[in-house]
């Protein structure tokens, strides 16, 4: 069964490769299609922009096709970055740059005022339809960055249970935690159900 992941992002291909292990699945990337276009996130959530990037792989490669969007939601920033999440220190921001910006805005926060949730939406298309598979990671902002272990926000996340952030952690451990790996999970249950793979 072959399968395309529309995305652009080679820290998520690795997690995905990781995290796919199946041998009756074939997940092809950005690399088997050099001509692939960028896709403009213009939807509202998380969900809406996880379809557009699955409908747009479809269209371009003719394969069943999944993407994703993942956001940080922050309980004292008021659900901030969200959907901005990629781009919260701008449009190019390098994942130190997002870092540092949301630790500067979260500087007076109180450790119990401290929690936060990463959460990633999967969408699956297919010729007859979208399937949605969602994953949760609760915890909290660290005061200051630690790890060198992940990307994105994983040096400041600090997930329920225990002391370190995803950056400390090995990568076995986040990869079986993490909200990623809990939506790739259920996708790959429903793959499992719906087609042996």
């Amino acid at each position: 069964m072959k399968l395309f992941f529309a995305s652009h992002n080679l820290d998520k291909k690795k997690e995905i490769e990781y995290i796919v292990s199946s041998e009756k699945i074939l997940v092809l990337y950005i690399d088997d299609f050099p001509k692939y276009p960028e896709v403009e996130e213009t939807g509202l959530t998380l969900e809406e922009n996880a379809i557009l990037k699955a409908e747009k792989g479809f269209e371009f490669t003719g394969l069943d096709t999944f993407a994703e969007d993942t956001g940080l939601f922050v309980d004292y920033l008021s659900g901030a970055p969200g959907i901005l999440t990629a781009r919260y220190a701008g449009e190019k921001a390098a994942y130190s740059d997002n870092c540092r910006l949301l630790l500067e805005n979260m500087k007076t926060a109180p450790k119990e005022k401290r929690k936060a949730y990463f959460k990633t939406v999967v969408a699956f298309k297919q010729k007859n339809g979208t399937e949605l598979f969602t994953g949760i990671c609760e915890g909290k902002i660290s005061e200051k960055q630690a790890g060198n272990n992940g990307f994105g926000y994983d040096p400041i996340f600090i997930p329920n249970c225990y002391e370190v952030t995803f950056a400390q952690l090995d990568k076995e451990i986040k990869n079986k935690i993490s909200h990623r790996a809990k939506a790739v999970d259920k996708f790959s249950d429903y793959l499992k159900r719906k087609f042996g793979a």
